[in-house]
């Protein structure tokens, strides 16, 4: 049985999210991709409504981790497994609501190259975070967590 104390994430995953924002901005220097449809009223609208269904994922995931008081820094231990509230819907609802977050503020922006970039972003955050704190919660809740990923998605 594996004893960590934590899921060994030691890069933040917000950070990750907003160097691979900062970072779409060179292949838009680079290589400019025509931005006029990111500019129309409908299209700024599904941004608004990814900005407002991240505040909702967002706000709902901190306030049952705020009820438990478990913690959000992922190098130290979790207290509990969150599986009610908006985790009874997805596993990482914190995770979702930064790639509504992303994805809307790259159309605010207008850049294609980070709407372009999204998928590689979230094979990172699969990869590096998520994988990483699965198996941390397998080692540390077992079964408790083997049935709540059974029967919870890890996205949507």
């Amino acid at each position: 049985m594996n004893t960590r104390k934590h899921p060994g994430v030691y890069i933040p995953p917000p950070l990750i999210y907003m160097a691979f924002f900062v970072l779409s901005f060179l292949p838009q220097r680079l290589y400019p991709l025509d931005d006029r449809a990111l500019h129309e009223s409908v299209v700024k609208a599904f941004g608004t409504l990814l900005l407002l269904i991240c505040l909702l994922l967002s706000v709902s995931a901190l306030r049952r981790f705020l009820l438990t008081k478990n913690t959000l820094v992922t190098i130290r231990p979790a207290r509990s497994l969150e599986t009610s509230g908006i985790y009874s819907l997805t596993r990482n609802p914190m995770y979702l609501s930064l790639v509504f977050l992303y994805s809307g503020l790259g159309i605010f922006i207008g850049n294609w190259w980070t709407l372009i970039l999204l998928p590689v972003l979230i094979g990172v955050v699969q990869l590096y975070v998520i994988n990483k704190e699965e198996q941390y919660l397998q080692d540390a809740f077992g079964q408790e967590y083997q049935s709540y990923k059974n029967t919870v998605r890890r996205w949507l």
